[in-house]
C-alpha cells in the first residue's frame, strides 16, 4: 500500500474503526522484558502509518491536535509521569538537613538532574491527560519514615497545562509547579517543548525557594533512522535567597560530530557571577561536576545506581471516575497486551467522551473550572509563574498533624478516604470559601 492511499484510509480518527484495522498488530503477548514500555514496536507497519500521519504536517506545525499510533504510548499519564521527580527522594531529603547554603543548593541540583534518566527503554511518550483528569499518590515508606503526597490535575486542554502539588509534611518539603507542553513537528524530529516551572520550597529554612524549568524532549527518526529521544536546550535552577543558580545546558547530537545525552554546565553565585562549580558529563549516565577553585572533579550522581522509590495509589475501585489510572484503564491494559487494535478503540472512547463534553459546555456557554487548583493572583508575584496553585492553603509553619490534615483534604489520597461533599466545587471557589 502507497503512502498516499495509506494517508486517504487514516484520516486520523476520521474512522477510528479504520484506524484499529490499520495499527493492529499480530503479537499480542509480552516480550520477555516483561514491561512493554521497553519494548519499541515500530516495525514496517507501524512505521508506514506514522509516515502516513507525518505527511499530512508541515514544520512547525503543533502536534496536540493529531493523534498518534498506540504503540508509542507509555502506560502512564502525563500527570503521573511528573512523579519521577520524586522517585529519588533521599537526595532531596539529604540536602533539606544540609546546613551549608552551597553545599544545599549541590544536593538540589543533583536530586533534579537524577531524575531525567527515569524513563522507558524505548521511545514512548505519556498519554495526554484529558481536561479535569486527575492524579493523586502517596508514598509511606520514604527514609527515616517520612511520607509524601502527591496531587495533579489537568487544568487546560489546549494548550495542555497539568498543575502538581507535593508535600513532605513531616520536614515540611512543598513543590507546586506546571508542565506546558507544546509538540511540534520539526521534520525528521518532533520536539516537546517543556515550558513552565516548579519551586520546592523548604519551610526548615525559613521557607526557602528553589525555582527550576525542565529541558525540552526531541524524538529523532520518525522518517528514517533510528528512532531516539533526546533531550535538548537550558535547564535553570535558582534560589533568590542564597544567590545560587545554575543553567545546565542538555546538548543533542549534531549530525557530524557531538555525543547523544550530553550535559554541560556551571554552578554560579548569581550576586557576584563567580562560577563555583562546572557540571559535565552524560544525564542518562553519570554526572560529574568539578571545583571552579581547585579544579578537584567528582561523580555528582551515577544513574546505574540510583535507588527508586515508586509512588502508591488507591485501589482501582476506591478511584473517582477521572482519575488517571481509572480513567485510562482499559487502554493501558490493551498496552499491557500489546494489542493496539483494543487500546486504540478504549482511548478513543475517552478523548471522544472529552469532545462531547466540549461541545456540551459550548452550548450552554460554560466555562470549564479545575477542581483542585486555582488561577494565580494578579499580586501574587512570587507564584506567577506557576499560573495555578492548590486552592488549599497549606501553611507550612503548621505541625505535622495539621500539615497532613490539610493535605488530605484536597482529594482521597490513600486507602480509604471518600470524596468530598465540595469536591465539584471550581477550586477559586473553595479557596474563597475558607480565606
Amino acid at each position: 500500500m502507497g503512502l498516499t492511499s495509506k494517508l486517504d484510509k487514516l484520516k486520523i480518527l476520521s474512522s477510528h474503526d479504520e484506524l484499529n484495522s490499520s495499527i493492529n498488530k499480530s503479537n499480542t503477548q509480552l516480550d520477555e522484558s516483561g514491561d512493554t514500555d521497553d519494548i519499541d514496536e515500530l516495525d514496517n507497519e507501524g512505521q508506514s502509518i506514522l509516515m502516513g500521519i507525518i505527511a499530512q504536517l508541515r514544520p512547525g506545525c503543533d502536534l496536540s491536535k493529531i493523534t498518534l499510533p498506540t504503540f508509542i504510548l507509555e502506560k502512564k499519564s502525563m500527570l503521573e509521569r511528573i512523579t519521577n521527580f520524586f522517585q529519588i527522594p533521599s537526595i532531596l531529603l539529604l540536602a533539606n538537613k544540609t546546613d551549608d547554603d552551597l553545599e544545599r543548593f549541590v544536593l538540589m541540583l543533583k536530586w533534579y538532574l537524577a531524575s531525567f534518566h527515569i524513563a522507558p527503554k524505548a521511545v514512548k511518550k505519556p498519554l495526554n491527560p484529558v481536561l479535569g483528569e486527575v492524579f493523586a499518590c502517596y508514598w509511606d515508606d520514604l527514609p527515616n519514615n517520612n511520607t509524601a503526597y502527591y496531587v495533579s490535575e489537568q487544568v487546560s486542554h489546549h494548550p495542555p497545562k497539568s498543575s502538581y502539588f507535593y508535600l513532605v509534611p513531616e520536614l515540611k518539603i512543598r513543590v507546586d509547579g506546571v508542565l506546558i507542553p507544546k509538540s511540534k513537528f520539526l521534520g525528521n524530529s518532533s520536539a516537546a517543548i517543556m515550558e513552565g516551572w516548579g519551586h520546592v520550597t523548604l519551610g526548615e529554612r525559613g521557607d526557602e525557594t528553589y525555582i527550576m524549568n525542565q529541558p525540552n524532549v526531541y524524538c529523532r527518526g520518525i522518517l528514517f533512522g533510528k528512532l531516539k529521544t533526546e533531550l535538548g536546550d537550558h535547564m535553570y535552577l535558582k534560589c533568590a535567597k542564597t544567590g545560587f543558580e545554575a543553567d545546565i545546558d542538555f546538548k543533542t547530537k549534531g549530525f557530524i560530530s557531538g555525543t547523544y545525552d550530553a550535559i554541560e554546565g556551571v554552578i554560579k553565585d548569581s550576586n557576584t557571577s563567580e562560577v563555583l562549580y562546572n557540571i559535565s558529563g552524560k544525564w542518562n549516565e553519570i554526572i560529574h561536576i568539578k571545583s571552579a577553585k581547585t579544579g578537584e572533579k567528582s561523580v555528582l550522581f551515577d544513574t546505574s545506581q540510583a535507588a527508586l522509590v515508586t509512588p502508591k495509589v488507591r485501589p482501582t475501585s476506591e478511584q473517582w471516575e477521572y482519575e488517571s489510572r481509572r480513567l485510562w484503564k482499559p487502554t493501558l491494559e490493551g498496552l499491557s497486551q500489546r494489542n493496539h487494535e483494543l487500546a486504540t478503540e478504549e482511548k478513543f472512547k475517552v478523548e471522544n467522551e472529552q469532545r462531547n463534553q466540549a461541545k456540551k459546555r459550548a452550548e450552554l456557554g460554560v466555562e470549564f473550572h479545575p477542581r483542585l487548583f486555582r488561577p494565580a493572583k494578579d499580586l501574587e508575584e512570587d507564584i506567577k509563574d506557576l499560573e495555578y496553585v492548590i486552592y488549599k492553603d497549606i501553611d507550612l509553619k503548621k505541625d505535622l498533624k495539621e500539615l497532613t490534615k490539610a493535605v488530605l483534604d484536597i482529594f482521597p489520597i490513600v486507602p480509604g478516604q471518600k470524596l468530598h461533599d465540595n469536591f465539584d466545587v471550581p477550586g477559586f471557589k473553595k479557596a474563597s470559601e475558607t480565606n
